[in-house]
């Protein structure tokens, strides 16, 4: 596909797709300037690399993770006390999180239309169609929220190096947040890309852009096999 490609590429960004164009010229001036532009890339540079494969590549690598993680370095659980999208609003992350991803969302009456109180979402781990109810005879319990870039990673590559407040905002950030089920949370857990990935292969390239986005914001490391693995899952992302 790179053959006709121009010389030099133009800059995309981090969602867009690669255009097909067509080089066309009629000055005989122009063909050495043709053959140039004409000739393959080499693989592995970065023309030949989709823009999430070009941001996982920019990634930094770490040999030896940090140890000792623990959930009360990222704060209160869910705390609406964050400068990240949804802070400050009056209501909890989570909650927020419920509003964003429900579908036939139905809110609590006398919460100032902030708690979730019944709706449906489709898993994005593994495909499942939930009805999320609250109350008595509900199952909010087994409704989860999920940190993409689990937050033990996270520690583990660069957020052990933060203040109090940065990890605090990560951890509530909607961007690395998403609706799933208490069994997928479970089976996810603290691992990373190279040890877990959602059953539901259809979302593999979704959950590998997200790590990788996450990442990059956050400028976080990934180790060799977290890069082999999101790589891998990256390539199951549809050919522009």
């Amino acid at each position: 596909m790179h053959a006709a490609t121009p010389c030099p590429p133009k800059e995309s960004t981090p969602r867009s797709r690669f255009l097909s164009r067509a080089l066309h010229a009629t000055v005989l001036g122009l063909g050495a300037l043709l053959m140039a532009c004409a000739a393959p890339s080499v693989p592995g540079s970065a023309i030949d690399l989709s823009p999430a494969q070009q941001e996982l590549a920019s990634l930094r690598t770490i040999d030896d993770p940090a140890p000792g993680y623990q959930r009360d370095a990222f704060g209160q659980r869910w705390s609406d006390d964050v400068e990240v999208d949804g802070g400050h609003n009056g209501c909890d992350t989570r909650n927020d999180v419920l509003r964003r991803d429900l579908k036939n969302l139905e809110i609590k009456k006398g919460t100032h239309d902030c708690v979730a109180y019944a709706g449906d979402f489709v898993d994005p781990y593994s495909g499942q169609q939930v009805h999320f109810q609250r109350g008595r005879n509900g199952n909010a319990a087994e409704v989860h929220i999920d940190h993409v870039v689990a937050l033990a990673n996270a520690w583990a590559t660069g957020a052990h190096q933060w203040d109090d407040d940065h990890r605090r905002n990560f951890a509530n950030d909607p961007m690395n947040l998403l609706v799933t089920t208490k069994e997928m949370n479970k089976s996810k857990g603290a691992k990373d890309a190279a040890q877990w990935m959602p059953p539901n292969r259809d979302t593999w390239c979704t959950y590998a852009r997200t790590q990788v986005e996450v990442k990059k914001k956050y400028d976080l490391a990934v180790t060799d096999k977290e890069r082999q693995a999101l790589s891998a899952a990256l390539s199951s992302c549809p050919t522009p």
